[in-house]
């Protein structure tokens, strides 16, 4: 005897004639008739290889075999119960697990943002986080580590299409010491920085896509500070060391005295911001709930 002919159906007839004493009682309640209870009876009899039930005038009773059979049977649909239940509740958002990444300058804002309107309207649901570039986080969501992911093509020319959702064009500005003699301008020349120390992150791709930005405006751009944290960038911006590009999503986040934002001229660049879910994740009710929340919020960001 094995573990699946056991099946749920044919369990659940059992305990209601168990329980009515009635083939026909039970045929009433479920919705069945008197002979397809007695079909479905007789097929659990052959897979347990015994007698359920005594057959008598006044209706039937369980036999031994059956008697034994019954906690049993309301243990197992007990069980099954509860496991619909548990998927009903993740179905409905009221638990489970959320698994994001973002790139750090969508944690300034928009994934925050985000995040709390998602916590408001499911509580239930306990999101975890993860930072770091979007080489890293696309590798994790491949490995599935994460459902998704906030990315951007910051430093990364191209990203798959398959399964992006775009979320919004994030201007980048450029930072100056606030005693600059551009600081003035309410837009600056990217040309005019030809001679600028450029503050970038200490990353092959970071100093790559610095130079494609540089390249139209006909100059490569001098890189000897060489720092990932915004802190520190800002830091050495105000003390008057070099200038740096700050994403606009990170703006309210970067102003700090000492340093002015100001777009770039002639075009202003920008990055492409999307959201990037799992292959595993692309029917999760939490990440089509989440994703309805960064459109939200990209909208008003943007």
């Amino acid at each position: 005897m094995r573990a699946e002919s056991l099946d749920p159906l044919l369990l659940r007839t059992f305990v209601a004639v168990a329980d009515l004493g009635s083939f026909t009682a039970a045929a009433a309640a479920g919705g069945y008739t008197q002979s397809a209870v007695s079909r479905q009876v007789a097929a659990l009899e052959d897979v347990c290889g015994v007698e359920l039930f005594a057959r008598g005038a006044r209706g039937v009773r369980p036999t031994p075999a059956g008697e034994h059979l019954l906690p049993h049977a309301r243990a197992l649909l007990d069980r099954l119960a509860d496991t619909v239940q548990a998927m009903e509740g993740l179905r409905r958002l009221d638990t489970g697990t959320l698994r994001l990444g973002a790139f750090p300058t969508a944690n300034a804002a928009l994934v925050p943002r985000a995040l709390a309107r998602f916590r408001d309207r499911h509580p239930g649901v306990r999101a975890t986080l993860r930072e770091g570039v979007t080489e890293r986080l696309l590798a994790m969501l491949d490995g599935g580590d994460l459902d998704l992911a906030v990315v951007s093509t910051h430093t990364v020319p191209a990203l798959p299409a398959g399964d992006l959702v775009p979320l919004l064009d994030d201007a980048l500005l450029v930072a100056l010491p606030s005693g600059h003699p551009l600081a003035a301008r309410r837009r600056v020349p990217l040309d005019a920085l030809a001679g600028e120390a450029w503050i970038v992150a200490d990353a092959p791709e970071a100093v790559a896509a610095l130079r494609a930005r540089c390249e139209p405006a006909g100059f490569e751009p001098r890189t000897p500070l060489r720092v990932a944290e915004w802190i520190s960038k800002l830091g050495l911006v105000a003390a008057g060391f070099g200038v740096t590009l700050v994403p606009a999503l990170a703006a309210a986040a970067a102003a700090r005295d000492g340093v002015v934002l100001r777009p770039l001229a002639p075009e202003q660049p920008t990055r492409a911001v999307r959201a990037a879910v799992g292959r595993h994740a692309r029917r999760s009710p939490a990440v089509t709930a989440f994703l309805d929340d960064l459109r939200a919020v990209a909208a008003e960001l943007g």
